[in-house]
């Protein structure tokens, strides 16, 4: 039974290295779900946070592979009692007329979105949180509102706790 792998994985930061890692996964037939990308607070660094859904005996044979290429500095699992995770997710609703507008926006009291753009037709709002609120309110939005597009940023981690991923690097 598949369960879901989340990895945040300290890198060089260099042109190439998100290529590296991707074909890492592809060749073994592993399945990016989530990745997220950024420099980090030392712009040496990049962090990963990558989301595979695997067999548990595939977990620290990706670990593993990971920390064999020379530009990965460092490998942890992150789990939901280890890390805080969240997502961005920007939605633009269809809303026409003010009755749909109010109604959309007394649903959002319940989630916080914040409204990002407002037209004739449609509201377009930002919001994050972990993945399964966010598929939660995207749920609710389509079946009460009808959605125009969305895009959503995948997961981004942190430890918990006072210690800095880059420590010791």
């Amino acid at each position: 039974m598949k369960e879901k792998l989340v990895l945040s994985v300290l890198v060089d930061n260099v042109s190439g290295v998100l290529q590296r890692v991707a074909s890492l996964f592809s060749r073994r037939g592993y399945n990016i779900s989530s990745l997220t990308v950024s420099e980090t607070e030392n712009p040496l660094f990049s962090r990963m946070t990558i989301e595979v859904h695997t067999e548990p005996e595939n977990f620290r044979q990706i670990k593993r592979q990971l920390i064999k290429l020379e530009i990965v500095k460092k490998v942890s699992q992150l789990t939901d009692e280890s890390a805080v995770s969240s997502e961005l997710l920007l939605i633009k609703v269809m809303a026409s007329g003010v009755e749909k507008k109010n109604a959309l926006l007394a649903f959002n009291v319940k989630y916080g979105a914040r409204v990002l753009d407002v037209s004739l037709k449609t509201v377009t709002l930002e919001f994050t949180g972990t993945s399964e609120t966010i598929d939660e309110f995207i749920d609710y939005i389509e079946e009460n509102f009808g959605i125009v597009e969305l895009a959503r940023t995948g997961i981004t981690s942190l430890q918990r706790g006072e210690g800095s991923f880059t420590e010791n690097v």
